[in-house]
């Protein structure tokens, strides 16, 4: 099997996620139930190229990601939270929002890159009508 592409996949998502309904659908995975919205729209991919995962896959994708969530993303989502809530006192708000979305999303960009290169470490399973995400969702 080819190896999977980091760009393909950053662009697959990124043409996903601005599908009407799809980002408010991944937040609340995100923020209702924990979810990565990266793993989702990976699986989402795996299913786009008729690839399935098993559930010891899918829980090595949860461990390779859980300490760059930790440690970088869920921080930075809290800065940037913190920051809205308290913009009227923060002084040049709308430069400083801007600069951590675009740190958000380089490391958003790096995540899906830590997926991949685990992924492509699988043996995946060719499959006509996969459906990963309800392996985690």
């Amino acid at each position: 099997m080819n190896l999977l592409n980091s760009d393909n996949f950053w662009q697959f998502a990124c043409q996903l996620y601005s599908e009407d309904g799809m980002q408010a659908r991944l937040l609340d995975y995100q923020n209702q139930q924990g979810k990565n919205v990266n793993l989702c729209l990976l699986l989402y991919y795996l299913d786009s190229l008729n690839l399935a995962i098993s559930q010891t896959q899918l829980n090595k994708l949860e461990q390779c990601i859980s300490e760059f969530d930790k440690q970088l993303l869920k921080p930075l989502r809290a800065t940037r939270a913190y920051l809205k809530a308290n913009q009227t006192e923060i002084t040049d708000y709308a430069v400083i929002r801007k600069q951590l979305l675009s740190a958000e999303l380089k490391l958003e960009k790096q995540q899906q890159h830590i997926l991949i290169n685990t992924v492509n470490g699988f043996e995946l399973v060719a499959c006509t009508a996969p459906n990963n995400n309800a392996l985690y969702l």
